[in-house]
């Protein structure tokens, strides 16, 4: 890697920590927006000014807020996430399982998806006018139309409640095994599938229909190579770049947008433990979570830009 290569991508990761430290201030100051004191709430109805101020000082909550913050984000980067004010449990013990599940769903999703979606841009660009070419972007157009839990629920209708394929909910245990996880996972991944697939299959067919239009593509189609073959072995490695990059920002939204999926199918994941812990006002965990979506999102898009520069020669160039 030359000097100049290495010194544009230690720019962007640079960028991309200022990045996460900006969304942490955010973070931590739009917990501290939500109404209501937090010691309150955790001692309900039988609280007295005394306990109030009892638990206050003992969650910090006393401290300005530039000191709560500085302990907060000093602990997250020394792994110390606090404990949880619901179970008083560590919140890197409540973490560390749904996280692990929660990439195991997006994981099993982008088996699918990625697949799937570089096959039918292929097979659009391919067939480029033709009657498949017109359905398959309409349908990869109708997937971009409906949101997440639209998607979600017309499939529990489909799969669970009409056909009776698959389990509604998907409520994993610990203990379950690989092919227990994968009937009780495969319709969340299923939903979170159809909800990426179309932006990558349409990045494929936008960057292959592009590369055929170059004079090398004439030129291969003139010696007689078939269409499938010039499309495969002459057009898509040419095109790899922004699929790559469409790629990999799709594999971002799949780490972060399990939220909505995981709610609807409630499985035990770290987007279905945000949505309960900002039920319970559980402060600590919802930061933690929130804040390791930010680092899985920013993470992804900096091995996109970081990609697209390996893979783009022009992207190389200083300007």
């Amino acid at each position: 890697m030359s000097g100049g290569l290495a010194r544009m991508i230690a720019v962007r990761i640079g960028l991309g920590l200022l990045t996460l430290l900006l969304i942490s201030v955010l973070i931590f100051g739009a917990m501290g927006l939500l109404p209501g004191d937090v010691a309150e709430a955790i001692l309900g109805q039988n609280r007295t000014p005394e306990t109030v101020a009892a638990l206050r000082t003992q969650l910090g909550l006393d401290q300005p807020a530039w000191a709560r913050y500085l302990d907060w984000i000093g602990g997250m980067v020394t792994g110390d996430f606090g404990k949880s004010l619901a179970s008083g449990r560590p919140v890197a013990e409540l973490i560390g399982g749904r996280l692990i599940n929660t990439l195991s769903l997006a994981a099993y999703a982008a088996l699918i998806s990625v697949p799937i979606s570089i096959a039918l841009g292929l097979l659009a660009a391919l067939w480029r006018g033709r009657l498949a070419d017109r359905g398959i972007s309409i349908g990869a157009l109708t997937a971009i139309s409906m949101p997440d839990f639209f998607v979600a629920y017309v499939m529990i209708f489909f799969f669970a409640v009409s056909w009776g394929v698959l389990p509604s909910l998907a409520a994993v245990t610990p203990d379950a095994g690989l092919g227990e996880w994968l009937y009780r996972a495969t319709l969340p991944a299923l939903a979170l599938t159809l909800a990426t697939s179309a932006h990558m299959l349409r990045m494929t067919r936008a960057s292959i229909v592009n590369v055929l239009a170059s004079p090398y593509i004439e030129m291969a189609r003139l010696k007689g190579l078939t269409p499938g073959r010039v499309v495969v072995r002459h057009a898509l490695p040419n095109a790899l770049a922004p699929i790559i990059n469409v790629v990999a920002v799709n594999l971002a939204f799949l780490i972060v947008g399990v939220v909505v999926v995981e709610t609807v199918f409630v499985y035990p994941g770290l987007g279905q433990l945000l949505v309960d812990s900002v039920a319970a006002r559980d402060v600590p965990v919802v930061q933690a979570a929130c804040l390791i979506f930010a680092a899985a999102y920013v993470s992804l898009n900096l091995i996109a830009d970081a990609l697209a520069i390996l893979t783009n020669p022009r992207l190389r160039t200083a300007r």
